[in-house]
């Protein structure tokens, strides 16, 4: 199975699991620890043998990390947020290089409509005259469309296509309605291009995703139009700490910890907002006006899992196509670790979003 991901595998010899379960675990865990913070004791994270053995050597390093009392600042803590994004972004950007060229394709620094992004196209690159636009993850509070090319790398790879990564300023440096115009001026400008909207996918993880779903409601609402498809993968569509497994999968997730770290980044992109507010917490919005056809992707060790399944039920129940893609013993974005779960879902998304682009 070829490596969409930029890494041939995790062999003993070349690439150890701990190196890149450190990398992962700073992709998708919210939780940062400040110098001399008191560790507690290791995780007793349950490995399942039903998953593959990749998978079963990422899942013991991420149980031998430890959780710490201290975590993300304080929703207006300025320059701590400046010192916590920048740690994230250093470690987020170290494989950079090599995944861009593992994965065979050519990413550039631009702008669109003003907007910085990461243009990414596959080396051998035919213009289909369709382009997928990605927003990145990170609970809108940390990482860029650089330090997130270990999933539009593969993405693009994967489908072919040219993928605009859209790199918006991170809250608490701009608020939830400055992000969502960052990615709406994104739109209008690939529209001044020729593109149409049935020429555009979108896809995003995590905070990311729900990125993308207020933008498609956002374009929705202005009569611009909708995408074509939209990819979620494991979407923080509701800010809330709310849902079963929320408290059921608590102890059993190995990435995220809500209190208060992404607690803290909610508030931070809600800029006072109640949490429940549909702009931040797109779950809650009016999906019967409309809505593309949608993937969304999520494992069964994400404290995420209840809000990705009652996305999909009120996605059904307003009438559009939806798909949810669970997979066994995964964790939070997982599709970043090279390991066959992560290939099977990166395809399966490639082909949800070329099928809409036909």
């Amino acid at each position: 199975m070829m490596a969409l991901n930029g890494f041939e595998g995790l062999s003993a010899g070349s690439r150890t699991a701990k190196v890149l379960a450190r990398s992962i675990v700073l992709l998708t865990l919210f939780v940062s620890a400040p110098a001399g913070a008191q560790e507690k004791d290791q995780r007793d994270i349950y490995i399942p043998t039903t998953i593959s053995r990749e998978a079963q050597e990422v899942m013991k390093e991420l149980g031998n990390d430890s959780i710490n009392d201290n975590t993300l600042p304080g929703p207006d803590d300025l320059e701590a947020w400046r010192k916590a994004y920048d740690r994230f972004e250093a470690v987020g950007r170290e494989n950079y290089d090599e995944i861009v060229s593992r994965n065979g394709v050519i990413a550039t620094e631009a702008e669109l409509g003003g907007v910085p992004v990461l243009d990414i196209r596959p080396r051998d690159w035919k213009d289909s005259g369709k382009v997928l636009v990605y927003t990145h993850g990170g609970a809108y509070t940390l990482f860029s469309a650089r330090s997130t090319v270990s999933i539009s790398a593969p993405m693009s790879k994967a489908t072919g296509l040219r993928v605009i990564a859209v790199d918006y300023t991170t809250a608490p440096f701009a608020n939830w309605k400055e992000i969502q115009e960052q990615v709406i001026t994104v739109f209008k400008a690939l529209l001044e291009e020729g593109y149409t909207m049935e020429d555009i996918a979108i896809f995003g993880d995590s905070a990311g995703g729900g990125l993308a779903i207020s933008t498609v409601l956002n374009l929705r609402d202005r009569g611009m139009g909708m995408p074509a498809a939209i990819v979620l993968l494991s979407p923080w569509a509701d800010l809330n700490n709310i849902g079963d497994t929320a408290y059921t999968l608590k102890e059993a997730d190995p990435t995220l910890v809500y209190t208060p770290s992404l607690g803290n980044s909610a508030l931070a992109y809600a800029d006072g907002l109640d949490l429940s507010d549909p702009r931040v917490s797109p779950l809650y919005a009016d999906l019967k006006k409309g809505f593309p056809p949608s993937l969304i992707t999520e494992g069964t060790k994400c404290i995420f899992l209840s809000t990705s399944v009652r996305l999909y039920q009120a996605l059904e129940a307003a009438g559009h196509k939806t798909k949810l893609d669970v997979y066994e013993g995964m964790w939070h974005v997982f599709q970043v670790y090279p390991i066959p779960e992560s290939e099977v879902a990166i395809l399966r998304s490639a082909k949800f979003i070329n099928e809409h682009l036909e």
